[in-house]
């Protein structure tokens, strides 16, 4: 499992002006992140704005990244959806070459219930010849997956080696922490209370901003998991700023305007999504100028 403790980060998809899939700077951004020092990738989570890409987009992304990553990190794909049966064809269908795990978001919109969603990784985790990543982000699905249920299926579902949890609640981060196995990843998906949560026990993070800022990132997570806190504490408030910014207009809207600043990729995204305001913006490039 210590592939993936750490630092992951959730790579954006850049688009050209067309709205096409830009893979020279996609290319960048890959090698961007390695060099830099990031632990794992994460290909077409929710920042990879997945849910506007076509089945063939994703098929091509994912295997092109695999291919510019070539196994110098651990690779992890994003597959989810709101249709267990749809996730199950998914991921039996998925190449696997270059991947170690899948991260499969919490089914959104139907809002089921606890029994539903338990049912639901069960069912996607026998599927899978990958191991698997749960992602509870309730600000996105419209539900919760509960502690009880996170430990449920951590305690039933040996293929599902950890969780990515953005529920932004703490009570439920103790609840997890404190009974999950001792070999069940807990995973920050919110950059800014990555330091607590390391500190609570978590492995790492799947990070946003790590797509701009992977080095100061990856080493702010490597100096709290050697519980050196003092100085984890003092990159972590070098970068709070930014990170409000990020997320101040949208993301990964956010993150895309800093990475057109660093010429890495173009601001584009997909609508629904649109870039960030320009008051954000000039926000965004003078916060990066300071960390630089």
């Amino acid at each position: 499992m210590n592939k993936f403790c750490g630092t992951g980060v959730a790579l954006v998809t850049p688009f050209g002006s067309g709205g096409t899939v830009d893979y020279n700077a996609l290319e960048r951004l890959i090698n961007f992140q390695i060099d830099n020092g990031v632990d794992y990738l994460v290909s077409l989570g929710t920042t990879g704005e997945s849910a506007t890409l076509t089945k063939e987009e994703k098929k091509q992304i994912w295997e092109f990244s695999a291919s510019v990553v070539s196994k110098r990190v651990p690779l992890v794909a994003g597959i989810g959806g709101n249709s267990t049966y749809e996730v199950v064809k998914a991921v039996e269908g998925f190449d696997l070459a270059g991947y170690d795990a899948i991260l499969s978001v919490c089914p959104y919109y139907n809002k089921p219930n606890q029994e539903g969603i338990y049912q639901h990784y069960k069912m996607v985790a026998e599927a899978s010849a990958l191991p698997l990543i749960l992602y509870n982000v309730p600000g996105r699905t419209g539900v919760n997956m509960t502690a009880e249920t996170t430990l449920r299926i951590a305690g039933d579902c040996r293929n599902v080696i950890g969780t990515k949890e953005a529920s932004g609640n703490f009570d439920q981060f103790n609840a997890i922490l404190k009974d999950k196995p001792a070999d069940f990843l807990f995973i920050s998906g919110d950059d800014p209370i990555t330091l607590p949560l390391i500190a609570m026990g978590a492995a790492g993070v799947i990070s946003v901003v790590g797509n701009a800022c992977p080095g100061e990132f990856s080493t702010m997570v490597r100096l709290a998991l050697e519980g050196k806190y003092e100085e984890a504490r003092s990159l972590h408030y070098q970068m709070v700023s930014l990170i409000k910014l990020l997320f101040a207009d949208g993301s990964p809207a956010g993150v895309k305007a800093a990475l057109h600043s660093l010429d890495l990729c173009a601001e584009e995204l997909r609508l629904p999504l649109v870039p960030v305001n320009e008051h954000v913006r000039e926000a965004i490039r003078a916060e990066l100028l300071k960390l630089r």
